[in-house]
């Protein structure tokens, strides 16, 4: 095809060349109904392939089957990036990108179920229509399971799992971990145990959190950030450094659903909270406070709705219940965690307002938080309710010392104010400007020298004044006696102008 410009020159018009899959495609659709072919155009790196859950950066170019173009991240020059297998994108792609390696280029035709359907994407995209894609996959991070998303637990999935069931916190897991710094193994072992207890068991806190989202059988490779391993302590028998991230290779053997409140009657609930309750105990006398307070949270997680409870059964509900919240709150005192202990003991005295411990707590919460007034209050209610306890009477004489130290630093911190605001005012002061006539013109002077200048200026006229002579001299003397002369009247001018200045300065402080 060609066209004809204004000044006659004749420009050939390149039409889009359709696609035709060549017979190195390959069907990679999941049904092999040829729904998605893949033709490699370069080879990738490695053998690796991102997995479901991963986040890959690519570029892309879109054509309809007669090469008419529709989108193009090269032409933006930003490449396009999105989570496998989350449905951020059509079938084919999902399928598609999911074979591909990292710097590899391939060219996919997808047919109309994989893509967008009967309906197509007006205006560009018609119904029913096969789309060809060119994609090359520049890079790729595997998917992250942190809760705050920072890129701290990241999954590569080597090899997927069974069904859809993952563990849940509690769950019995049997697992085979191995672990490598700088790609040296440090540790090669099978382990089981509870989710959510593997400190007890050498388990750090992002592989716990990892295993939520394993499936039976999974085998994945895991990357931890330094706050979610070993931390600034580091693991020294392991020859692991403060803040070293590490990685693992995490196989799921096997797993047992730990029991869910839904799941179970009146007396399992009753039975499963006593159990949390004893357990929890343990830890706290060992000093494991963190699993302690998880312990008592599941108490309150089972004994916190009222269904089914009835008579001796609901009192031993509310029993558990309050042990629940006031063992929490004591975990979280341990812990520096005030408000939440403060939070814990509320809950507890809306159960029993006259709670001696949920009092207690609560003021040692008040204190810590420096809110001594409050304390006092919580500590004074226990002494009224048992006279004899001795450790609220001197928790009640440590929120009187506190409260007279809040008094004394408040009081130094008034007083320095006031002294601060004194100065700053004597400077404003100083930079007033008053003036006064001498006689032949106004004489201006900042207010802190106005007083001296005005004493000097009256001695100057009173020796000497204009039109008079040094044969006048005994005139003047005489007449400086006179309280009529002209040199008087002006000597009481100068000082009442220097009254009223004075008084106008003052003015202005105000």
């Amino acid at each position: 095809m060609t066209v004809e410009k204004a000044d006659s020159t004749v420009e050939e018009v390149t039409k889009p060349t359709p696609y035709v899959p060549g017979p190195n495609a390959i069907d990679v659709s999941p049904s092999k109904d040829s729904g998605v072919l893949k033709e490699v155009l370069r080879e990738g790196e490695g053998s690796e392939t991102p997995q479901p859950g991963s986040k890959v950066f690519v570029h892309y170019v879109g054509t309809l089957t007669d090469g008419t173009k529709f989108d193009s991240s090269r032409d933006r020059g930003t490449p396009f990036e999105f989570n496998i297998g989350k449905g951020n994108v059509i079938k084919a792609w999902d399928i598609g990108v999911a074979t591909m390696k990292k710097g590899e280029l391939a060219v996919f035709s997808c047919k109309s179920e994989y893509a967008y359907g009967e309906n197509g994407s007006p205006p560009k995209i018609p119904p029913n229509a096969t789309l060809i894609f060119e994609i090359e996959v520049l890079d790729w991070q595997g998917e992250d399971l942190s809760q705050k998303k920072d890129g701290g637990i990241l999954r590569y999935q080597i090899e997927a799992g069974e069904g859809y069931a993952t563990p849940n916190d509690g769950a019995a897991v049997e697992v085979h971990l191995t672990g490598k710094y700088q790609d040296n193994v440090f540790e090669d072992r099978d382990v089981i145990f509870p989710l959510g207890e593997g400190s007890e068991y050498g388990v750090c806190e992002g592989l716990e959190r990892a295993l939520e989202k394993f499936k039976k059988g999974e085998k994945s490779r895991i990357l931890l950030k330094s706050k979610y391993a070993f931390k600034k302590d580091g693991k020294p028998e392991f020859n692991i450094p403060s803040n070293a991230d590490i990685e693992y290779v995490v196989h799921l053997i096997n797993f047992e659903k730990a029991k869910e409140s839904w799941s179970l009657d009146t007396d399992g609930k009753l039975e499963q909270a006593k159990f949390f309750k004893e357990k929890g105990t343990n830890y706290f006398k060992a000093g494991k406070y963190t699993l302690a307070a998880k312990m008592y949270k599941n108490i309150i997680t089972f004994m916190e709705f009222e269904s089914g409870f009835e008579g001796e059964k609901d009192v031993q509900r509310k029993s558990l219940l309050l042990a629940g919240h006031l063992n929490l709150a004591m975990c979280y005192l341990k812990l520096d965690e005030h408000i939440e202990a403060r939070d814990n003991c509320d809950k507890a005295l809306d159960l029993e307002p006259t709670n001696l411990k949920g009092l207690f707590r609560r003021g040692q919460a008040y204190l810590a938080m420096g809110e001594p007034e409050r304390a006092k209050v919580d500590f004074e209610m226990v002494l009224k309710l048992e006279p004899s306890n001795k450790a609220a009477a001197s928790h009640v004489v440590m929120c009187n010392n506190k409260l007279r130290e809040q008094k004394g630093r408040e009081k130094m911190i008034y007083a320095n104010m006031f002294e601060k605001f004194a100065k700053q005012d004597k400077a404003e002061r100083s930079n007033l400007v008053n003036g006064w006539w001498d006689g032949d013109k106004v004489v201006t002077e900042k207010d802190d020298d106005l007083v001296p200048k005005i004493e000097k200026k009256k001695k100057v006229l009173n020796i000497k004044r204009p039109g008079t002579g040094d044969s006048n001299n005994k005139s003047s003397e005489n007449d400086r006696n006179n309280t009529n002369t002209p040199q008087t009247s002006e000597s009481k001018v100068g000082d009442k102008a220097a009254e009223s200045i004075g008084t106008l300065g003052e003015s202005s402080k105000l």
